[in-house]
């Protein structure tokens, strides 16, 4: 065979077979391995916390390091697409396609999963009714719940709270005061508390990594403390935080306030996001002549596509709506509401730039007490 025959042989090879022998012309040995990413699997379950059929979706692959990439219309997911991060819940007709993607491997191929569920509007598919039916303090569901702790330098906003997870007894933690319980007979308490000159502790619960949701009517039934240097706050995150940071993720505020009752009291409602931060976009309640925060009252927000809405007591009058075209005014504003599934946070901060510190008026301990958190499709 001429010289010229043997290399264009040789090319041939080396372009076209998976595994390769001799193709470097040298006399040594090349190996080109083509590897797929494992498609993921689609798992989904009903567990106690889940109402009238909906479910909890998880996405899995066994490909080592691989990202997950999903969408919920039907068409065909890319790395552009979704990023999964956590588990989520599913209560309306779709279908979930997911891909997985790993740096040297091609993606997987698509795995696909159609929901139907078929669940009428205004109905009940996740909640957590904070029950105990012990006569001592209980952990909030740990198959639910997380929190973040310690006092990260004031948590972005000068804040003076140390936070404590259940049953932590790093100082100035306690267990024989937590800070976080569901009390006997029911209802979640965040307490806060001032156990020396100057210390304060409290907690910030969250469902992140365990339970997020995409869309619906998200609902508490809460009382707030109010006096100097208090801020309770009930809010929403993007699962993306970890891979975008705040504020790309987008944040939702469906509670908030601070300090003592006003003339009205108020609650502020109010959304956030890349070019949208701070007081730039929310608006207060006004509660009617004589009612405060203080006594029991339900908090909701209405989301669904391009829109984002908040009441109190009435999901049937929002008192605010936020679309895209509320943030058309902000230069660089981008609306993150509609990339993904959010996640939950109780919180009862002490202190920081919006409230200031606590005085001599301040009581500890003091408790945000919640006494359900309900999700309901739109």
């Amino acid at each position: 065979m001429a010289e010229s025959m043997k290399s264009a042989f040789r090319f041939a090879l080396c372009v076209s077979v998976v595994l390769l022998a001799g193709c470097g012309g040298g006399g040594g040995t090349n190996t080109v391995t083509t590897v797929q990413a494992a498609a993921p699997t689609i798992s989904a379950a009903t567990t106690a916390n889940t109402q009238n059929g909906a479910q909890m979706v998880t996405l899995a692959t066994t490909t080592s390091g691989a990202t997950i990439y999903y969408t919920i219309d039907g068409t065909t997911p890319t790395t552009s697409s979704i990023v999964y991060e956590a588990p989520f819940l599913v209560a309306s007709n779709l279908t979930i396609n997911a891909i997985a993607a790993v740096s040297g491997d091609t993606n997987s191929s698509v795995a696909t999963k159609t929901f139907a569920h078929n669940i009428a509007s205004g109905t009940l598919v996740w909640s957590d009714e904070f029950a105990n039916s012990t006569s001592a303090n209980a952990q909030p569901n740990s198959l639910v719940w997380t929190y973040d702790t310690g006092n990260n330098s004031g948590w972005g906003n000068g804040e003076l709270e140390t936070y404590c997870a259940w049953g932590s007894t790093a100082t100035p933690c306690s267990t024989t005061t937590p800070n976080a319980f569901v009390a006997p007979g029911g209802g979640l308490n965040i307490v806060a508390e001032n156990p020396s000159s100057g210390v304060y502790t409290s907690a910030r619960m969250k469902t992140e990594g365990l339970f997020s949701f995409q869309y619906g009517r998200i609902e508490i039934q809460a009382s707030v403390p109010e006096a100097q240097g208090f801020w309770p706050a009930f809010w929403l995150m993007g699962n993306n935080i970890d891979t975008v940071n705040w504020p790309a993720c987008g944040e939702m505020d469906v509670v908030e306030r601070i300090n003592t009752a006003s003339t009205p009291d108020w609650n502020a409602g109010s959304i956030h996001g890349t070019g949208f931060t701070g007081s730039n976009l929310g608006k207060d309640f006004d509660f009617p002549t004589g009612q405060t925060a203080a006594t029991l009252h339900t908090y909701g927000m209405i989301w669904s596509k391009g829109s984002v809405a908040y009441y109190v007591d009435d999901h049937t009058s929002p008192y605010a709506t936020f679309t895209p075209s509320s943030i058309s005014s902000f230069s660089g504003a981008v609306w993150p509401f509609d990339n993904g599934p959010n996640f939950i946070i109780l919180n009862l901060a002490v202190g920081g730039s919006w409230p200031g510190s606590p005085d001599s008026s301040t009581p500890f301990p003091s408790k945000m007490q919640v006494n359900y958190v309900r999700v309901y499709t739109n």
